[in-house]
């Protein structure tokens, strides 16, 4: 063992003797002492940001970074290797089935989440790293009831979503604190893969989840140059996509390319998290009071201007500038219904490559034509860079804009308690992504809900029915749709349902909701790993 580390569970033990390595733990340990004091100053900042604005500050572009925005001769890194043309990237968790058909699903790129589609049991985490470990060096074919997975001759471009600054991995701890879960991701893949990756004409490609400032992509290449000198590797070889899914980094787009900008390979249009903390962040505002979630979509005023803006950001840098996920998965029994929800995935593809995207997600491997179609057809060279679109021109009044067309119904309000409740169920057992009448759904829907419903009866909102929301009107529809989750989400245990009731019922009488209920829930998944509470920061 490692001087200082100790693993606090014995889940999965046959990848723990794969992954957690002496070698690999003496790594992780170089990084955490090295940055980890780094990370807990800028989550701190993040509290006395959000204190600022809960006192009435209003968001801006920083004027201590007013130079780098002005400056127009600094551009990022060229493409990576195998990141030339992302015209349709898939995501999805890293469990061995999932690696495999995304790898060999057509796409360009594959991103395997560490992150919001996966619940972080620790067998998930770990297993995950071995799945992705396998298949970059081509061992991680099998058999199951049958049916043999392999992988293809020219599997997709793997890029790595490690979880965010936020979130703590109890599972490994390091000086008796727990390691940051963005770093026990990124080192484990970082460590086993990364010269495997180049020696096979790749590279250790990253997304970068839930950044708020600038500040925290300067520690992301922090954390890259001294990984590459620790292994030997050229400084520039790694790159790293951004997703600018906080509003906060929405003002700060240009300073984050910047700080990144030896690695960096762009931006992308993190849409569910935006929404989740365009809400959150502006909880002390009344004026920013949402309608239904459906009808904040990508073409109301300040989804609309932050796309805008980001295309620009990334063309005028010469990276790439990624669209977002569609959410719609086939209908398999129902073809009508199919042509509408896969009609409305060709529009939001059509709407993003006119716009100027390089390229976008999907959630399921029969969504690739579609995409594909769409993306062949109107853009015919690898990416976009050329369309500048110096018209835009986005004002912070724009990325503040409340104004949203809609109602908030008695229809949207049950299907926010519904989702929440099957998706916190789902994630405490340890599935972090569920197909949701015909949507797929991961933490980041799962967290709008979960605000919205807060902000809703915090703000005594009505319906369209002229009655206001209160927390008793919630609890008489969480207890009576509470029985049938499991109808609509097979896999959900009743003593995880339960666990979700309460937890939903005690975020709608909270003075302020919870940063995410990742956090919050961790010390379940933890408990169920044997972990000891003390390496647990976060608790109910």
């Amino acid at each position: 063992m490692v001087a200082g580390v100790n693993i606090h569970t014995k889940v999965a033990e046959n990848a723990q003797a794969v992954i957690l390595t002496d070698d690999a733990l003496t790594f992780l340990a170089a990084v955490h002492r090295t940055f980890e004091s780094t990370r807990q100053a800028l989550l701190a900042a993040r509290q006395d940001s959000q204190r600022k604005l809960d006192s009435g500050a209003a968001l801006d572009f920083p004027s201590e970074t007013a130079h780098i925005r002005a400056e127009p001769s600094w551009h990022c890194a060229p493409p990576g290797p195998g990141l030339e043309d992302r015209r349709v990237e898939i995501t999805g968790p890293t469990d061995r089935k999932m690696v495999i058909n995304a790898l060999n699903s057509g796409t360009k790129t594959f991103m395997a989440d560490f992150e919001d589609s996966s619940a972080p049991t620790f067998a998930n985490m770990i297993n995950g790293q071995l799945n992705l470990h396998d298949a970059i060096r081509r061992q991680i074919d099998f058999d199951s009831n049958g049916k043999a997975y392999k992988l293809s001759d020219k599997p997709a471009t793997l890029i790595v979503r490690p979880r965010g600054w936020h979130l703590d991995e109890p599972r490994l701890s390091i000086d008796n604190s727990p390691v940051s879960a963005s770093l026990f991701d990124f080192s484990l893949y970082f460590f086993h893969n990364a010269k495997e990756l180049i020696k096979r004409g790749s590279g250790p490609y990253f997304y970068l989840p839930k950044m708020e400032h600038y500040l925290e992509a300067r520690l992301w290449n922090d954390v890259f140059l001294f990984s590459q000198s620790y292994l030997g590797i050229p400084h520039n070889t790694i790159r790293a996509t951004v997703l600018i899914e906080t509003i906060p980094a929405a003002f700060q787009m240009e300073e984050i390319l910047f700080e990144l900008r030896n690695h960096s390979s762009g931006l992308n249009c993190g849409r569910w998290d935006y929404i989740f903390s365009f809400i959150k962040k502006r909880r002390a505002d009344r004026s920013a009071v949402l309608p239904d979630r459906k009808d904040v979509t990508m073409t109301v005023g300040f989804m609309d201007s932050y796309v805008r803006l980001l295309i620009q950001t990334c063309h005028k840098r010469k990276v790439a500038a990624m669209g977002g996920m569609s959410a719609q998965i086939p209908i398999k029994d129902d073809p009508k219904a199919n042509e509408i929800a896969m009609e409305k995935v060709r529009a939001d593809k059509l709407r993003e490559v006119t716009a100027g995207h390089d390229g976008t997600w999907i959630a399921h491997p029969l969504i690739n034509k579609i995409a594909m179609e769409v993306f062949n057809k109107h853009m015919l060279g690898p990416n976009q860079y050329h369309v500048r679109r110096e018209e835009v021109r986005v004002s912070a009044a724009n990325l503040l804009d409340t104004n949203v067309p809609g109602q908030i119904t008695t229809e949207g309000v049950r299907s926010n308690i519904e989702c929440s409740l099957a998706y916190t169920g789902a994630w405490i057992g340890g599935n972090g992504c569920i197909p949701l009448n015909y949507l797929m759904e991961d933490a980041a829907t799962a967290e709008i809900t979960r605000v919205q419903l807060w902000q809703w009866v915090h703000y005594q909102s009505r319906l369209e029915t002229g009655e206001i929301i209160t927390t008793a009107l919630l609890d008489k529809w969480i207890d009576e749709l509470s029985p049938g989750i499991k109808k609509i989400a097979p896999g959900v245990k009743d003593a995880d349902l339960s666990v979700a009731v309460d937890y939903l019922k005690g975020q709608i009488r909270k003075d302020w909701p919870s940063e995410f209920l990742t956090s919050d829930l961790m010390p379940y998944l933890a408990a169920k790993d044997g972990v000891e509470a003390k390496f647990t920061r976060s608790v109910l």
